[in-house]
Parts: C-alpha cells; sequence; structure tokens
C-alpha cells in the first residue's frame, strides 16, 4: 500500500515514545500489504473496523492507540487521518476527519 503520510506517525511517536515500536510494525505491514478489500485487511489485522466513508479503524499495541485511515482500494491508498491514543480518538468524529 503507499501511505500518506508517515509524518503523522512520527510526530504522534515522537511525543509519546512508548508507541514508537508497534507504530512503526503497523506501518511496515501495511506497506508491503496489498489489500483490495475490507476482508483482505481484516486477514493481516484481526482488529480493524470499517466504520464507513472509506474509513478504518486499526487498534495498535492492544487497543492503546488508534489509527484512522481512508483507503482507496482501487489505487492502492492510505491516508492516515489519524494517530493517537484511544482516549483522544474517543474526542474524534472519525467518519468525518
Amino acid at each position: 500500500m503507499v501511505i500518506i503520510s508517515k509524518a503523522k506517525l512520527i510526530e504522534f511517536y515522537t511525543n509519546e515514545s512508548k508507541a514508537k515500536e508497534a507504530l512503526l510494525i503497523w506501518y511496515n505491514i501495511s506497506l508491503i500489504s496489498d489489500w483490495n478489500d475490507f476482508h483482505a485487511i481484516k486477514q493481516t489485522f484481526n482488529s480493524v473496523d470499517a466504520i464507513g466513508n472509506d474509513r478504518f479503524v486499526f487498534n495498535v499495541a492492544g487497543n492503546k492507540y488508534r489509527i484512522v485511515a481512508l483507503i482507496h482500494f482501487s489505487t492502492r491508498t492510505m491516508y492516515l487521518k489519524f494517530v493517537g491514543t484511544h482516549k483522544q480518538y474517543d474526542k474524534i468524529d472519525c467518519k468525518t476527519i
């Protein structure tokens, strides 16, 4: 997958250093993946949820962190819309970010 933008991950784990390893593992697995639908993502990350509007929520590090991504399967492109803690995630409307 093409992932736009890794900078969101870096920005988050710069301030939350405990998240770095888990986020980079997620990133590297996603980068080499070739998903063509939600089912394919689910085979890679069982804890992912489809939330509508082409957005998917990934639980990372045992649900300590969340990533919201907009995915266009036809172009193999994933846009990182949100990276944060579970508590921060609870404060956003992830269908519109």
